[in-house]
């Protein structure tokens, strides 16, 4: 392993988008402007504008009930602007979160690009999670404004408002005509009385959006990225996507996911794209017309929605594989090598996997069309990335240079869009940055042609359909039940989302296990953390298995959970690299 100060990633990644060698050079002198200054919203549609690309289209929108609404690149700049504005007026100072809980609704993209204008960070929230999670992020993010539907806003938010004391600005999107709620503005309202605001002269290095992700213990983290990740995402859009001016792309990611922020935003917008927009639900049939009659280039997907799709039947794409499509990509979990096939068979072109993290901020490891591809791998990493396996002996990480041999992929820290540091623990960024490296947590293997394979997480994270649970989040707020003693959470297979999460509880005395109770919990859970990130299952157990040191033993849960004995010879026996979090 080279040798280099630990955790500096923001130097680390300011020298390479600075180096005109790399891939990142040509890039920022594209984007960036003759002051030194980038702005993602510049980057995605003020550019546009200045080179005379006002009146091409920049978002195409899908309404649940047939609406639709096409947006120019000069509407898309002035709609920003005027949420600029906005904000400004609000007091939002640089480097200020703005906490954005909407569907993919064009006033989504007027407060993402709008709060990159005033030079604030934006901070999409999952609308899947309860009030105890939302809660959380809010405070850890220091959100001093939230733009939300009236809706969520009176179901999640509205009876715990007192607590956030950092909360100074609701700005509702209403769907209703009645009164605004007190303390609450009208955003749509604000966005019409608004006069378009120039941009911040921000910097590369300046914060720009936060993503949280949730750990095995702790309170999840909010990973904090820089405007400079824009020069990541406009390279991944090229070569991963082939974007250009001519394409109509569609990222299905929810706005809560780090993968909507980089891809269903970001990335098209900034190489000129058309970017489609369905606001509803996955739908097969809708899906298929959609690719159908919006004549769709280059789609980005989940797994959860090509085993959806592939439930369907390959006959009902096929009636639909007329299609623009010359390229469909995957992430949030492993693909299998059937999932790939079926997409040549059923739409004309393979599904191609690709692997990231929100850490990373950007795809770094790919099936790129014209690269080569093998179902059912990550894919080679991209030009600009170096990437190792690694192995932990005697405490010290050493390359696993061999073949198919199985270790943690670590990547060298330097990418533009890589995370400048967590938010809500401070601890874990040297856990994660070691002697110039990025540890990713993820066990993988390379096969001779330089394609990585993966294995298995080295932590207890939940990967269900494409959404990282941390089990201590839901083990936290499992224990705010009266009758639960203690709690372990693990995930479960599961055909559809690869994993749901499961509980083994033990009680407190004087609380009966069964049916009743069972139910109760379950309803607790889903109330509190919602239906996405709530167990499935709850089991009771007299005593959850530890270790000497009085931790969980996750690997005895899960086995219990799948019924198999417990047995991994399966998966490589490594020992925890030092600043690792680990269970044992």
């Amino acid at each position: 392993m080279a040798s280099g100060e630990s955790g500096k990633s923001g130097a680390a990644a300011r020298d390479m988008a600075g180096d005109a060698a790399s891939p990142w050079g040509d890039a920022l002198a594209e984007l960036a402007a003759p002051s030194g200054g980038l702005n993602i919203a510049v980057a995605c549609v003020d550019r546009h504008v200045a080179a005379g690309g006002g009146q091409r289209v920049a978002l195409r929108w899908l309404g649940r009930r047939q609406d639709r609404r096409d947006i120019t690149f000069a509407e898309l700049a002035d709609l920003s602007g005027r949420a600029a504005r906005v904000l400004g007026d609000l007091g939002l100072a640089p480097g200020d979160t703005v906490a954005v809980m909407l569907d993919r609704i064009p006033e989504l993209y007027a407060a993402a690009l709008g709060t990159w204008k005033a030079g604030g960070v934006y901070c999409p929230l999952f609308s899947a999670f309860g009030p105890g999670p939302l809660r959380a992020r809010l405070e850890i993010g220091r959100a001093r404004v939230l733009i939300v539907s009236d809706e969520l806003y009176a179901r999640k938010l509205a009876a715990n408002r007192d607590g956030l004391s950092g909360l100074r600005h609701v700005l509702l999107v209403r769907t209703d005509d009645g009164p605004l709620p007190d303390g609450c503005l009208d955003f749509r309202a604000l966005l019409a009385a608004a006069e378009p605001a120039a941009a911040a002269d921000t910097r590369p290095d300046d914060p720009a959006f936060l993503h949280f992700t949730s750990g095995t213990t702790g309170n999840p983290k909010g990973a904090l990225h820089p405007h400079r990740a824009v020069l990541s995402h406009l390279v991944t859009g090229r070569t991963v996507f082939g974007l250009s001016g001519a394409d109509v792309f569609w990222c299905t990611a929810d706005p809560g996911w780090v993968t909507s922020t980089a891809y269903g935003v970001i990335a098209p917008l900034a190489c000129g794209a058309t970017l489609l927009v369905d606001e509803a639900d996955i739908d097969p049939r809708r899906w298929y017309a959609i690719l159908h009659e919006e004549k769709v280039t280059a789609w980005y997907t989940t797994p959860t929605a090509i085993r959806t799709m592939m439930r369907y039947g390959a006959a009902l794409a096929r009636s639909y594989r007329d299609n623009s499509l010359r390229v469909a990509a995957s992430v949030g979990e492993p693909l299998n090598g059937e999932a790939v096939s079926w997409g040549q068979k059923a739409l004309g072109v393979p599904f191609l996997d690709t692997w990231w993290q929100t850490e990373t901020g950007a795809i770094v490891i790919a099936n790129a069309p014209g690269q080569g591809r093998r179902p059912g791998s990550m894919g080679r990493v991209l030009t600009g990335i170096e990437a190792r396996v690694v192995q932990c002996a005697d405490g010290a990480p050493v390359p696993a240079d061999g073949a198919d041999t199985v270790g943690e992929l670590v990547l060298r820290a330097g990418w533009p869009s890589m995370f400048s540091g967590y938010l809500g623990d401070d601890d874990r960024p040297g856990g994660c940055f070691r002697e110039g490296w990025y540890f990713t947590g993820d066990l993988v293997k390379r096969d001779g042609d330089g394609f990585f394979w993966f294995v298995g997480r080295a932590d207890d994270m939940i990967k269900c359909g494409g959404l990282r649970i941390g089990p201590f989040e839901v083990e936290a707020m499992l224990m705010d039940h009266p009758a639960i003693a203690e709690v372990g959470v693990v995930g479960k297979p599961d055909l559809l989302l690869r994993e749901v999460p499961v509980a083994f509880a033990s009680l407190n005395p004087g609380f009966e296990a069964g049916d009743a109770l069972r139910a109760e919990l379950l309803s607790f859970a889903r109330q509190e953390l919602g239906a996405s990130m709530a167990p499935r299952e709850i089991h009771f157990i007299a005593e959850l298995p530890k270790t000497t040191s009085g931790k969980i033993l996750r690997r005895v849960l899960k086995a219990k959970a799948v019924g198999e004995a417990d047995s991994f010879d399966s998966l490589p026996n490594l020992p925890p690299c030092p600043g690792r979090f680990d269970d044992e």
